[in-house]
């Protein structure tokens, strides 16, 4: 077998040279490429906040991270099985000897970042109840006083100021002034809302209701309205919110969470507040309703006082309590008459029968000659002399006194 011997004056490179050879080909031919593939693999690291996945097809699969600084930018949330175009430069990490793509820009394949960033916002406080019609507080029905969030320069808040004055002009109005594009946007204007609720909550400016919004423009001039600090801000608001973001085709986040949505910010004005010439007709036409119910009601009472004015007991008051004492005074007399009536027929009923019972009286039989025996040590009358025995006492009861006797013979009547 033949062996391959390094030629003698040969000079081996390092596998640290090699890589950085490598290195160096790498960054000079492919410091900006686009790449299209899959995302897989994709993580997440907790602490440093980097994004590591994969880029694969069909035959291929590249590795790929997304610096902290980078991923902050994007404005949609990358996830696996997603297409992407990646624009960045391709690296090798000696360490482990591979290479990957560090990517500086990510755009998803048939559907633009904003709109594949607004749909996952979308779905995501969908399942966390943000849009949820039960949640949504009622508009007040005359407010007093109004909060505007928007920027002091546009024309949207000087369309507002023109309608709330000429509609309402008893409720005060407060600007709060925000940016309502660019970088930080988002977070003044939930900071604002933020603001105007801890002051309400302290009493310090009580509020009714406030609008949210600013005129028209492109998605990206409008994306503040899109962004989540600005939705969870909305969310938590105690005072009603009115959203007016951009034209009636567009249609934000913060339109979605408000507890109304207007489709211009000149609509948001007018649905936060009565006209106020309308309410003036309307409190007249009540006006005259009211006045017309009191003169019926007027008519009708002194309709009824003269009725009753026209009656003897009105205008001749002591007849009728005269005309009330004789009559009581003839209720009297026939209730002592009639007590009378009914005394005397008792006590003739009376007289009756106490002569009834006296005829019956056993006394009045005894008057006649008739007398009761009874043996003595026996209650019941002696009517059979069968029953006597000779020698017996008997007690012989009289009209006046009795007698006590002895048998001395029994003479039983005969069959």
């Amino acid at each position: 077998m033949t062996k391959l011997l390094p030629p003698e004056d040969v000079t081996a490179l390092s596998v640290t040279e090699v890589t950085g050879q490598v290195r160096t080909l790498l960054d000079k031919n492919f410091r900006s490429v686009w790449v299209a593939g899959e995302i897989s693999n994709l993580k997440r690291h907790q602490a440093s906040g980097h994004i590591y996945l994969s880029l694969k097809d069909s035959g291929a699969v590249l590795g790929a991270v997304i610096w902290r600084s980078v991923a902050a930018r994007f404005r949609f949330d990358p996830r696996d099985g997603m297409e992407v175009l990646a624009c960045g430069r391709i690296t090798f990490y000696p360490p482990q000897g591979k290479c990957q793509l560090d990517i500086e820009a990510l755009h998803p394949k048939g559907i633009g970042a904003l709109d594949l960033a607004l749909r996952q916002l979308k779905e995501k406080l969908l399942v966390r109840g943000f849009f949820d019609p039960k949640r949504k507080k009622p508009l007040p029905k005359y407010p007093q006083r109004i909060a505007l969030v928007t920027s002091p320069t546009g024309a949207a808040v000087r369309d507002m100021l023109e309608i709330l004055l000429r509609r309402w002009p008893v409720a005060e109005v407060i600007v709060c002034p925000v940016r309502v594009q660019g970088d930080g946007a988002a977070a003044e204007i939930a900071a604002a809302i933020g603001l105007l609720n801890r002051l309400h909550a302290a009493g310090r400016l009580l509020l009714d209701a406030m609008i949210v919004g600013r005129g028209g423009g492109s998605l990206e001039d409008l994306w503040a309205f899109n962004e989540e600090i600005v939705a969870e801000a909305i969310f938590a608001s105690k005072v009603p919110v009115v959203s007016a973001v951009g034209h009636e085709i567009d249609v934000t986040i913060a339109d979605l969470v408000a507890d109304h949505r207007a489709a211009t910010p000149s609509q948001a004005a007018a649905a936060l507040t009565p006209d106020h010439a309308q309410e003036l007709l309307a409190l007249l036409e009540l006006r005259g309703r009211l006045d017309d119910a009191v003169r019926r009601r007027i008519a009708m009472a002194r309709e009824r006082l003269d009725g009753l004015a026209g009656r003897p007991a009105l205008w001749r008051p002591l007849e009728r309590v005269r005309e009330q004492v004789r009559r009581l005074d003839d209720l009297s007399e026939r209730l002592q008459r009639a007590a009378r009536q009914k005394g005397e027929r008792a006590a003739e009923r009376l007289t009756a029968l106490a002569g009834r019972l006296e005829s019956l009286s056993p006394l009045n039989v005894l008057r006649r000659g008739y007398s009761l025996t009874r043996t003595e040590d026996k209650p019941a009358l002696v009517c059979d002399a069968a029953e006597l025995q000779v020698g017996e006492r008997l007690r012989t009861t009289l009209a006046r006194g009795q007698v006590i006797s002895r048998i001395e013979e029994v003479r039983p009547s005969e069959p």
